[in-house]
């Protein structure tokens, strides 16, 4: 496990008996600094606890679920830590960064870029999934073997990719309003083709869809969507999701909630579900 390199405490705040914490770091892997968020619960004063890595969407932050997904309440209760990464790298100095809310700054899309100029930077699988775990782990009272990730739109497809490519990392896997199959919306192609170049084959290998499809599993999933997205038919498309997770026999509950939107109104309505599906598998081991 290694340390993360000149951690910064922004700010720290007493929350439900633990703390909310804003850090930045200098990230190797994507060579420049990082900013992460922490919730610590407060059964971390006895010892190590289990780790849930909240990924946001497009154009959010770390900040975004400590803010707005009233996580912490439900994390304090169930002794689950909370770590949420930015989005992105960030002041990178490329000039088409800031040029498109749906790519670049702030959409990484938690992938690892293979084209220039976004290799050098853009390295988020590798950052949430090594650097920044490993770093908490040092930092932070975390249990180094429990950890679960969920994630919302953006994030929801992240989270679902990282899982069911780094099989036995997480105990527990979940997602809000997620984009089911990056290949199948124009929000995901944009990235395919930005961060990985032309070739389909390369972007069947971090499609949430096509890997279930290619043999990848994971734990048992949970997934909420709403009925009133405004982006569920063109970009989220969790029908395909449900069709792949049948079809490789994939544990699967995928509710669906009338009059819901896409916003954190409706993420923080079932943010204690998530929570308490975390809890339920990290501490059972199972």
């Amino acid at each position: 496990m290694k340390p993360l390199t000149a951690l910064i405490t922004l700010s720290e705040h007493p929350c439900f008996g633990g703390v909310q914490g804003y850090y930045q770091h200098e990230s190797v892997v994507c060579a420049g600094p990082m900013r992460f968020s922490v919730f610590v619960p407060p059964q971390a004063r006895v010892g190590p606890v289990p780790v849930l890595y909240l990924l946001a969407g497009l154009s959010c932050n770390e900040e975004t679920f400590p803010f707005k997904a009233g996580a912490q309440l439900h994390a304090a209760r169930l002794g689950l830590m909370l770590v949420s990464p930015d989005t992105s790298p960030r002041h990178t100095d490329i000039e088409a960064a800031d040029a498109n809310w749906q790519f670049g700054t702030g959409a990484s899309f938690y992938l690892d870029a293979q084209v220039a100029p976004w290799r050098q930077h853009w390295q988020m699988a590798t950052y949430v999934t090594q650097e920044l775990r490993e770093g908490v782990v040092q930092a932070f009272a975390a249990c180094p073997d429990r950890a679960g990730i969920c994630g919302h739109s953006m994030g929801g497809h992240g989270a679902l990719s990282l899982a069911l490519t780094h099989p036995g990392l997480y105990q527990s896997v979940s997602a809000l309003a997620p984009m089911a199959s990056m290949m199948q919306c124009a929000w995901g192609l944009q990235a395919l083709r930005g961060y990985l170049g032309p070739d389909p084959v390369a972007w069947a290998q971090v499609d949430v869809v096509e890997l279930l499809r290619a043999g990848a599993r994971v734990p048992p999933l949970l997934i909420d969507q709403g009925l009133a997205d405004t982006y569920m038919a063109d970009q989220l498309k969790p029908h395909l999701l449900e069709e792949a997770c049948r079809a490789a026999g994939q544990p699967l509950i995928l509710r669906r909630h009338e009059r819901y939107d896409h916003g954190y109104h409706f993420v923080s309505t079932f943010m204690a579900d998530h929570i308490e599906h975390h809890a339920q598998r990290m501490k059972s081991g199972t």
